[in-house]
This record gives structure tokens, sequence and C-alpha cells, in this order.
């Protein structure tokens, strides 16, 4: 098939290099003359594991090619898959500009008939909009041309998303029309092979499915850590309820680690569209909006704890960090806690120096070159004159520590575990005083 990408980000460039990957023709367009040329040069802007293989070898092939021509794409492709950012509105509303732009030019440039697919995030409703921005485009041209617009919303990990896209348990398709479903079975045919995974629904019914997937996700990362923080207070140990908890089929281990909040470009904007959607409709969606205070409240827990371990005296203290993206295995930033956890230590009089494996780079674009900021180039780099360890990201290479070599290198021996990497009485015996999320912060060293 010939498919059309608008929208050449994180969703757009995992839709078109997997779709390249089975045999499709696919074309991805972009506004951003830089993102194309630096596409076309075989660099990939986003960091995502083996996407600028995928990428290289599709383009390689003469599968996929990148464009900054609308009208071009437009022409290009029975398929025109809507894959641009929906960020969040000063109310917390998805903010469909960049949606409803591309509806606008696929109207403006259409000659024959079109399936338009909303991959974007977006709120309940809007394949009507979309549908309403593209007929009023062709009336002002004055044709008379068929389309069908569907949703087919993406749910995609950060850091999984080509396996995810291959392997995912199910393929969503809101529409009512037979020759949507046909044309999206063929595109999705040899994703589709060793068990039907399509899931044929209507189009408001998917528009709403991928919002309550997300906030079921984000519910249970607040719920697990809302019981970390009774278990603090109840001399219980998280880990341990997490085991007894997660050993029930009926919940399961996903999602029920204790940490320092969600972050990412995802659960925390579509928490807050989908209560700003329940607020439209007069409903007071309270289990939802508790999700996301929450998850706010949790992000300050890393600085609450170093103020706890230095009575709050954290002017002229210098802290290590150890991971900067809000989850491994991207660099994406986006209402990270390491973010919060700076911010705060900032205000604080501390100084910050960080490590991340990809992140370092998009932390240095958002705060630029400050005194109070170093980015290491190694882990250990990190240590040299520190006074405490935070670990904000669960990245592999931060899951293994040689705690006695920690504790003479620091400056005072603290260590601040956002995500219980490790066991406290084994970090105990280091002489290191431990901090975890839900393990009781009385675990003190044996050494002074």
């Amino acid at each position: 098939m010939k498919i059309t990408i608008f929208g050449s980000g994180y969703v757009g460039l995992v839709t078109g290099a997997c779709l390249a990957d089975v045999g499709h023709q696919v074309m991805c367009v972009d506004v951003d003359q830089d993102k194309v040329a630096r596409l076309n040069a075989g660099e990939v802007p986003i960091y995502e594991p083996g996407l600028e293989d995928l990428i290289g070898k599709n383009k390689a092939a003469g599968r996929i090619e990148f464009t900054t021509d609308a009208a071009k794409a437009v022409e290009f492709g029975l398929l025109q898959f809507i894959a641009v950012g929906t960020p969040s509105d000063e109310d917390g509303s998805a903010d469909l500009k960049y949606v409803l732009k591309v509806a606008e030019t696929i109207g403006q440039y259409m000659n024959d008939y079109k399936i338009v697919v909303d991959k974007s995030t977006v709120p309940v409703g809007t394949a009507s909009k979309v549908e309403r921005t593209i007929a009023a485009e062709l009336e002002k041209r004055g044709v008379d041309l068929e389309f069908d617009v569907c949703s087919n919303p993406e749910f995609l990990k950060e850091g999984a998303a080509i396996e995810d896209f291959s392997r995912g348990s199910r393929i969503v398709v809101g529409t009512d029309s037979e020759r949507v479903k046909q044309a999206m079975l063929e595109c999705y045919g040899p994703y589709n092979r060793q068990r039907d995974k399509m899931m044929f629904m209507g189009v408001r019914s998917a528009e709403l499915t991928k919002y309550a997937a997300n906030a079921m996700l984000a519910t249970k990362i607040s719920f697990i850590n809302e019981v970390a923080n009774l278990a603090e207070r109840l001399g219980a140990d998280v880990e341990e309820v997490r085991h007894g908890i997660g050993s029930d089929p009926r919940i399961g281990y996903s999602f029920i680690y204790p940490g320092c909040g969600y972050g990412g470009s995802c659960f925390p904007k579509d928490v807050k569209a989908l209560a700003h959607t329940a607020e439209e409709i007069g409903h007071p969606a309270e289990m939802i909006k508790a999700v996301e205070r929450v998850n706010a409240r949790q992000k300050n827990k890393l600085f609450e704890k170093l103020c706890q371990a230095f009575d709050g005296q954290l002017a002229g203290k210098t802290i290590a960090i150890w991971g900067l993206a809000f989850k491994p295995n991207t660099d994406d930033m986006r209402e990270a806690p390491s973010r919060a956890l700076i911010e705060a230590l900032w205000d604080a009089g501390a100084r910050v120096q960080a490590y991340d494996p990809e992140a370092s780079d998009e932390c240095r674009r958002i705060y630029g070159e400050r005194d109070d900021l170093v980015l290491a180039e190694r882990r250990d780099d990190t240590l040299e004159g520190a006074h405490a360890l935070v670990i904000c990201t669960e990245w592999k290479a931060f899951r293994t520590i040689d705690f006695a070599e920690l504790h003479d290198k620091l400056e005072e021996p603290v260590l601040v575990d956002g995500r219980n990497l490790f066991q406290p009485e084994t970090v105990k015996r280091a002489g290191l005083a431990y901090y975890g999320i839900g393990r009781g912060d009385s675990v003190r060293p044996v050494l002074a």
C-alpha cells in the first residue's frame, strides 16, 4: 500500500518505519525543514532503540521517504495518517491545532478518495472535527470527493516501541465503514498473521480506549505510590507488599513498581485531557483527578528525602543524580521526576552533578549551561565531591554498585533510591544511609 504519515515525531517515525519494514511504501511529511533534512541525511532526531537502523534499512530499500511537500504527500497515499502532537493546553485539554491543520491540508490538496487515520492521541469527538474540517476545505474548493475518517490509536511504550508495534496485544480501529475495515486489514495484515489482533469498534469508543488505557496504567502507578507512602509510616516494606499483591493474577506485577512518579509525553498529558473532557460533560471524574494529584506529590519525594537526610540544610551541597530521562531507553525528559528534583535543589541553593546514558543533551537543551549543573560523561564522575547520590531512573547501568566504594567517594554517606533498586540491608552494611520509596527511612548505617 501507499501510506502517507503527517508528523515525523515519535509516533510518526515508529509507525512509518514499521509499516515500511513489512513492504508498504511510506511517505512521511513534516513542516520542520531541518528535521526532514536530518532524516534524509540518515540522522534520526529522537532516541528509540532500533529505530535508526530500521529507518536506515528501509530508506536504503526505497520503502520510506521524508518530505516537506504536503501536496505531494496527500497525493501519494490512500491512507493519510495524522501523527502530530497534541500537547496540553493551559486548561489541561488536548490542543488539536496541529491535528486540524493537517485535516485542513488534506482537504486543500486531495483529488480522490482518501482514508484519514487519526493516530495521534485525541479526545473523543476529534474524528468528527477532522471530518468537518476536511469537508469545509472541499466546499471552499467547490469539489465533491469521498473520504472517510477513522481512529487508530497508538499503544507504544517509549523504549520498546518497535516491539510494541510489531508484537502488540491489539490493533484498535474505530470505524463503521466496511471500506475502511478492509483497507486497515490490508495495512496491518503483516502484523496480524499469528492471531487476529484487529479490534473494530465505534470511532468514539476507539478514541476513549486510548485515554482509558493510559489512565488505568497511571492509576496503578499512583496507587502503589500511595501504598508506599502508607508503608513508610506503618513500618512496612512496600516491595514485600508489591510481591504480595502482584502474585494475584487479577492485579499482576506490571505498573505496580513504587517510585518517584510517572512522566513522559503520554500519561501526564492524557490524564489531564481525560479529566478535562469529564469536566466539559459535567462528570466529576474524582479518581482521575486523584491520580494526577498523587503523582504531582510523588515527584517531590526525592527532594523531601534529601531534606530529611540533611535536616533541611541543602545550601552549598552537591548532589549526584543518576538518571534524567523519565524512564530507561529514551532521552525524553518531558514531565520527568528528575526535573522536579533538580529545580527544587537549585531553589534550595544546592549544586547538581548528573549522568544519563541518553538524556544529557536533552537536559542541556532544557537548562542550558549553568554553574550549578554538571553533566558528566560517565556515571561515577558524578560522585566526585558529591554529598549524596540519588537514583532517578532505573537504567540497567545503575543496578550494580560497589557500595563500599560509593561510601568512600561520597562526602556524606547518603543514598536516595528513587526506584527501589537495592536491598536496604545491603546498603546499610556498607555504612550508607538508605532512603527508598516506601521502605522505611529508619534504616540507618551500622558503620559511622
